[in-house]
């Protein structure tokens, strides 16, 4: 990794309150309690790569469908960029950039992203469907496969879709889902947070996708 790549973190202590925190410059004084700093260990850490994008060899795209929270959007921005993901569509209430709430949690994702906005979710799901994607819903129905690690994924191109917060997925596009999934949950929540879920299974469907048929 070339040098110009690389930044230096310092770990410091206050010697009054005893606060130990990074940052990523010399502090001059303890943020909780003004007193004086101590520098306890200093480490390199990257910064981000410019122009690096590897999209996966077979498209995988997502598709937002009403989605409430702008910070969850631009988390999950931050995972489709990191999974390989091609596209990510925008659908109904979803925020979009530049929402300062996408920004902030897409930490630039959002400009390395391609995205499009649309106002139904369905003619987007129908669309993908007619161009041979393979359209996996991750939603909690009756019906829904329990996901789990080994699981297998068809070689076509994927759609994720995830949905609404409180309402969940749009039942017009879980019609025309080819098949739904649903994260087990151990805990009293019935589900995850919808950036984590998509973290999980997009992650997932990165690395299946890199192992050789």
């Amino acid at each position: 990794m070339p040098e110009k790549d690389l930044r230096r973190a310092y770990f410091l202590k206050c010697l009054g309150c005893g606060l130990r925190f990074p940052a990523l410059e010399r502090v001059g004084l303890c943020p909780a309690c003004g007193g004086k700093l101590r520098l306890e260990a200093e480490r390199k850490v990257f910064s981000d790569r410019d122009g690096l994008l590897l999209p996966l060899d077979t498209p995988c795209v997502a598709v937002l469908e009403n989605l409430r929270s702008a910070w969850n959007v631009g988390s999950i921005f931050r995972t489709a960029e990191a999974a390989g993901f091609s596209r990510l569509y925008l659908c109904g209430i979803t925020p979009a950039p530049p929402h300062p709430g996408v920004k902030k949690t897409a930490l630039g994702a959002e400009e390395t992203v391609p995205w499009s906005r649309h106002p139904d979710a369905l003619e987007v799901v129908e669309e993908l469907l007619a161009r041979g994607f393979y359209l996996l819903a991750l939603e909690e129905t009756p019906e829904a496969e329990p996901w789990h690690p080994d699981l297998e994924l068809p070689a076509a191109p994927l759609a994720l879709v995830v949905g609404n917060e409180l309402c969940g997925v749009d039942p017009g596009v879980l019609e025309r889902a080819n098949s739904v999934l649903a994260i087990p949950m151990r805990g009293r929540k019935r589900s995850l947070n919808v950036a984590v879920a998509f973290g999980v299974v997009a992650l997932w469907i990165s690395a299946r996708r890199a192992i050789p048929r």
